[in-house]
């Protein structure tokens, strides 16, 4: 999710009336396969896809059917789920999320939490539930057609909360031991809310997320990865396939997860089977209002789905799709799906937008964006590199919010780099402001606070939240980049992403990653960084240079002692030295640029393993000024004013004013940035 474009920024104008195109099909997806597992060795056999696991490890299958009123916002919902115990100790209970009771009342954990900065802050003008009808054992021997739901405890009250019905645990009648499958037969009935945090209607426009019983992961330890849905939380879930039918009013136009199988209107109704292995969620939208265009990308159907009057941005964002497809492809892997979907949410739904789910993202964008202001851009590559940081790699996003959220902010801004170069967030009338940039700011803004390596119920509000895992962890990988240099630290990612895929990995299997293709160093650098609130300044703390001349005393010299003046005439070269401090608990190696009086300059390279360094300096030329750092690598750096330095009198005192005015010039476009 890329929060703050879509909420400082959202679309203020309504656009015209038109009438939506008919959809197509696409073929079916191929049958899912256990994957392999891999070894525990980041080698250069994952710098390719041929190490690649074809399909994950099918754990939960949900066949399901839905029936949206959109009149009085309802789903009705029935269905099976096949699951599996995929972990090694055998279980007498189910939690399940029901995550749209965060919207049922005020006492949800998700509408009591005091972390304010962030989406879904609002309050729903209209409630949502999710009402289970039944919960019934198919099969099993003597519990088969038992109803398991009147057992369910929910609305606990979790210790220092209020009262939850967003995680339910469901006894069962018997064991279920490692191996074993268990079949499930449910229905429910959803209400949805008006438009919030991901999911909701607005006027006849729906999105329906998090929308459906859904069992938690289950640890290969026996224990359950199950939470109340917090304000700044996102979702954790095993793979599976998602066989989904879907029932709408014939007018309405479908987005949904997977390709489309079937496709009929039937007594005035529109519905549409979708099939996808391989992932772990199924969102959908529906809606009488959208325009949709399609196009074949990288061998992937891409369609887009957008409100009438949102042509040009929906151009934009099928220009960043053309790039991104291939770009993710070469430094993570391929896209295994045969579709992806973009949707643009109407005018006032910003809250839908900026969100991810197997094949389908929503973007967001104002219908007027300039074409120098990348927003539309910024979004659809944030929200498809989510296909890989949570939809491939599928980490737990409440216990470790940094390794899909942060990670997605650096591939995301490296992205644009590569594709838009310095002006990849504002490039207009010769101003350019890059990606990088703004994260370095905002996210070296709140070093200090909070560690970033946290769960997200852990963080104080939802503006530290969003400053410290996006755009800290964001410059802190670019800050690897910068100095251990690209290869590294690209096949460190790359390595990470392909040999993670379909494996829900933890914060030590990026470590792991690091510490073997960019080295032990980078790898320390990058475990204090989001473990240990690190921080770094260097500073150029002194700097002196004179004419070199002969030493003053008394010197004892052929058994006579001889007096020498001081500051006698030298041979017409200067001496002196540079003070290079390091403050804070990083150390990067960097380069010290000294200049001299005569127009030349030279580097010095400081491993930047102690506290300070002191250069010495003698030639020909009068030393004039030292700047620590003079490429910027280190992005971390918490004051760039105090980098630079210069003797007293030299002409180049200007250039540290001028310093200090492009630090003054990131500050305020951080209150201006997104």
């Amino acid at each position: 999710m890329r929060p703050a474009l879509l909420f400082v920024l959202a679309a203020l104008s309504q656009a015209p009336d038109a009438a939506p195109p008919a959809a197509s099909n696409v073929p079916a997806p191929e049958s899912a396969a256990p994957a392999p597992t891999p070894s525990e060795d980041y080698g250069g056999v994952y710098d390719s896809d041929a190490a690649l696991p074809a399909h994950a490890e099918d754990v939960v299958d949900y066949t399901l059917r839905a029936s949206l009123d959109p009149t009085a916002h309802t789903v009705h919902g029935q269905g099976t789920i096949h699951w599996r115990n995929a972990s090694n100790t055998p279980v007498r209970e189910l939690w399940m999320h029901l995550y749209l009771n965060a919207f049922k009342n005020e006492r949800s954990v998700f509408l009591t939490d005091p972390a304010g900065g962030f989406r879904g802050s609002t309050i729903p003008a209209d409630w949502a539930a999710i009402d289970v009808r039944h919960l019934r054992l198919v099969g099993g021997e003597g519990a088969a057609g038992q109803d398991l739901w009147p057992g369910a405890e929910l609305g606990r009250e979790p210790a220092g909360q209020a009262a939850d019905e967003t995680d339910a645990r469901v006894p069962l009648p018997h064991e279920v031991a490692p191996g074993e499958t268990i079949t499930l037969d449910v229905e429910w009935e959803d209400k949805l809310p008006t438009v919030v945090e991901r999911t909701g209607y607005l006027g006849t426009f729906h999105m329906v997320a998090q929308w459906f019983p859904k069992i938690a992961r289950l640890e290969p330890d026996g224990r359950w990865a199950h939470f109340p849905f917090h304000h700044l939380a996102e979702f954790y879930a095993d793979f599976g396939t998602y066989d989904v039918t879907l029932d709408v009013p014939a007018p309405y136009l479908l987005g949904a997860t997977g390709p489309i199988v079937e496709s009929r209107i039937e007594e005035g109704r529109r519905i549409e089977r979708h099939i996808q292995s391989d992932v772990h969620d199924f969102a959908w939208t529906a809606w009488d209002r959208w325009q949709e265009s399609r196009e074949s990308i990288d061998g992937v159907s891409v369609r887009i789905l957008y409100p009438p009057g949102f042509g040009a941005v929906e151009e934009r964002e099928l220009a960043a799709i053309r790039f991104a497809l291939p770009h993710f492809r070469k430094r993570y892997g391929r896209y295994p799906y045969a579709v992806l979907t973009l949707v643009h949410p109407p005018y006032r739904a910003d809250e839908a937008g900026g969100m991810e789910y197997p094949t389908l993202i929503t973007t967001g964008s104002p219908w007027y964006t300039p074409p120098g202001v990348l927003w539309p851009e910024i979004v659809t590559i944030h929200e498809f590199g989510h296909q890989y940081f949570y939809g491939l790699i599928a980490t737990d996003e409440t216990k470790w919010p940094f390794l899909d959220e942060g990670l997605n902010t650096f591939a995301e801004a490296e992205a644009l780099d590569a594709w838009k170069g310095a002006g990849s967030e504002v490039d207009i009338g010769g101003l350019s402001v890059s990606d990088f940039a703004v994260n370095a700011v905002v996210g070296n803004a709140a070093e200090h606070d909070q560690p970033v390596a946290q769960p997200a119920p852990a963080f104080d509000s939802g503006l530290l939240y969003g400053a410290l895992i996006y755009s800290r962890t964001g410059t802190v990988v670019e800050t690897l980049r910068r100095v251990w240099g690209s290869p590294a630290v690209d096949r460190a990612l790359g390595r990470y992403a392909r040999h993670n895929r379909f494996r829900h990995p933890e914060p030590d299997d990026l470590i792991r990653a690091f510490e073997q293709t960019a080295g032990e160093r980078a790898a320390a650098a990058l475990k204090t960084a989001l473990f240990d609130e690190g921080w770094v300044d260097y500073a150029v703390t002194g700097i002196e240079s004179r004419k070199a001349s002969p030493a003053g005393g008394l010197f004892d010299r052929g058994g006579k002692r001889e007096t020498v003046a001081a500051g006698g005439t030298g041979d017409g070269t200067h001496q002196g030295w540079v003070l290079v401090t390091r403050r804070g608990t990083l150390a990067f190696p960097v380069d010290v640029e000294l200049t001299f009086d005569d127009g030349t300059s030279t580097r010095v390279r400081w491993e930047g393993d102690a506290g300070s360094t002191r250069i010495p300096y003698h030639g020909k030329a009068a030393l004039v000024s030292a700047v620590v750092d003079p490429d910027q690598r280190v992005l971390l750096d918490d004051d760039r004013t105090n980098n630079h330095a210069s003797t007293e009198g030299s002409s180049h005192s200007a250039v540290r004013t001028l310093e200090r005015l492009t630090y003054w010039l990131e500050i305020l476009l951080q209150s201006v940035a997104p």
